[in-house]
């Protein structure tokens, strides 16, 4: 058997209590949510506060952010739920259509919250009169630390992980996932691919889009920052899956490696089709904007 890191005992559930008969649970996943997005918050709040980060001063007033993290949880929820339903489930919400609204049973899709994120933004900032330019990039940079803790929440929950591997950082997973690659008798290790994204579309992302929006005069130049989030997510996502385990409804006995468009003996899986627009959008963006004075 390879060397290999068991998975950690930490429960998916922060804590339950019992109201009524019923049970409610704060979940790792909605707290990364949570935080990030209240760490979001304070990054376009800081922002804000600092006109000289910006081309012709703070495109809004602070105190319209209450109204724009609105928009934004709806566009959140809303779009990462339907684009669950439509990319990757689409026979299951046909037979069940009520099932879309029961969000509690999980399922949400990054490339549909996105999409549900740039509608809401688009009208907000039609209605309240701010650039949108200017809120675009921001919001690129504040997206960042929600992604990091959404994909540490990921590993947590044991879900989204990686290929079968060797490598000595892999881990084996509980339930469907350690079910044995190789023998009779051993587990599957795998590759802690929910990490890896953490490490990119986070980490890596958020830093750099941090650096330039607050060091480097980023903000001054419109969309270039979310030029540079959407290449960078694309290409980040793109990587990693090539060690991603593909959705069940992806893998069959004859395409194990589950191709959604396969070339010969190659091709490409769901999530990376769904990343090549953002990727070919965000060069286009960030060589536009990096040519205009």
């Amino acid at each position: 058997m390879f060397a290999a890191i068991p998975f950690p005992d930490i429960s998916p559930e922060i804590f339950s209590i019992d109201v009524f008969g019923i049970t409610l649970a704060l979940r790792w996943y909605a707290m990364g949510y949570i935080v990030g997005i209240a760490f979001g918050w304070m990054i376009i709040k800081a922002a804000l506060r600092r006109p000289h980060l910006w081309r012709n001063g703070a495109p809004m007033d602070p105190a319209k952010l209450e109204d724009l993290l609105t928009y934004i949880v709806l566009g959140v929820i809303g779009g990462g739920r339907l684009g669950y339903a439509f990319f990757y489930q689409p026979a299951a919400f046909l037979a069940d259509p009520v099932g879309i609204i029961r969000i509690w049973e999980g399922g949400l899709s990054f490339h549909g919250g996105f999409i549900g994120v740039v509608l809401a933004v688009w009208l907000f900032s039609r209605r309240q009169g701010v650039p949108l330019p200017d809120l675009g990039d921001i919001i690129a940079v504040a997206a960042t630390p929600a992604i990091l803790l959404v994909r540490i929440a990921n590993f947590i929950n044991a879900e989204l992980w990686g290929r079968p591997t060797d490598v000595p950082w892999g881990v084996i997973f509980p339930g469907a996932a350690a079910q044995s690659c190789a023998t009779a008798t051993d587990p599957c290790v795998r590759h802690p691919s929910q990490l890896y994204e953490a490490g990119l579309e986070g980490l890596l992302l958020g830093s750099i889009l941090l650096l330039l929006a607050f060091r480097f005069g980023g903000l001054k130049k419109p969309w270039l920052l979310s030029g540079i989030f959407f290449a960078g997510y694309g290409i980040a996502r793109f990587i990693v899956e090539f060690v991603r385990q593909p959705d069940a409804q992806f893998v069959s006995p004859g395409n194990p490696l589950g191709w959604a468009l396969q070339f010969g003996e190659y091709g490409l899986t769901m999530g990376q089709l769904l990343t090549l627009p953002m990727i070919l959008t965000g060069l286009v963006v960030v060589v536009a904007t990096s040519r205009r004075r």
